[in-house]
């Protein structure tokens, strides 16, 4: 196999991964995840945890992350339907603190999207269906479980939809403002 394609987004340290895609009649086959090449790239190579989400039209999830108690690193491709995809980089002192980025992740692309620990994440899906999953460096604690308010003026996404369909828990989350009352990660770059 080959080793994946990776390149920076606008936040240097959020990267998105293409591997390499063999498709045929009868149909494709890549590596998703290779411990090998990841290293040799600079990538994560301790991943504790897989996860998996189905989501339907409308749906959005996040801004989502665990504090420094037990940060998160995620790997996050979407394998059926269509979603928009953020990260939010919530290291204090950082020179793109409080900025996001997106990718669009697909079936159809097979982007993944590699979200470092100190970011917030979350995605509205744009299809019908749309099934998220996402390898973790860390193992999901629900003491160190916080959210970002998914539409706060201070960050600014530009979601492409104007009404998603939201957890209680995510629809009550907090602002970047009172993020920095209490903050999760600093910079150490």
């Amino acid at each position: 196999m080959t080793a994946p394609h990776v390149y920076p987004t606008a936040i240097p340290d959020v990267l998105v991964v293409e591997p390499h895609v063999h498709r045929d009649e009868r149909g494709l086959f890549c590596e998703t995840w290779n411990r090998r090449d990841f290293a040799a790239l600079g990538l994560p190579v301790e991943i504790v945890q897989d996860n998996h989400a189905r989501s339907r039209r409308g749906v959005l999830r996040g801004l989502h992350f665990q504090d420094r108690r037990a940060p998160q690193g995620k790997l996050v491709r979407c394998t059926r339907g269509l979603v928009f995809d953020v990260a939010v980089d919530l290291r204090v002192g950082s020179p793109t603190f409080g900025l996001w980025v997106a990718e669009e992740l697909s079936e159809g692309n097979m982007r993944q999207l590699w979200i470092p620990e100190g970011f917030a994440h979350g995605y509205a899906v744009l299809s019908e269906i749309a099934e998220v999953q996402y390898k973790c460096t860390g193992y999901y604690a629900p003491e160190a479980e916080r959210a970002l308010r998914w539409d706060d003026p201070q960050v600014g996404i530009d979601w492409p939809i104007d009404e998603p369909l939201l957890s209680d828990k995510d629809a009550r989350a907090p602002g970047l403002a009172e993020y920095l009352a209490d903050p999760a990660f600093r910079f150490e770059g």
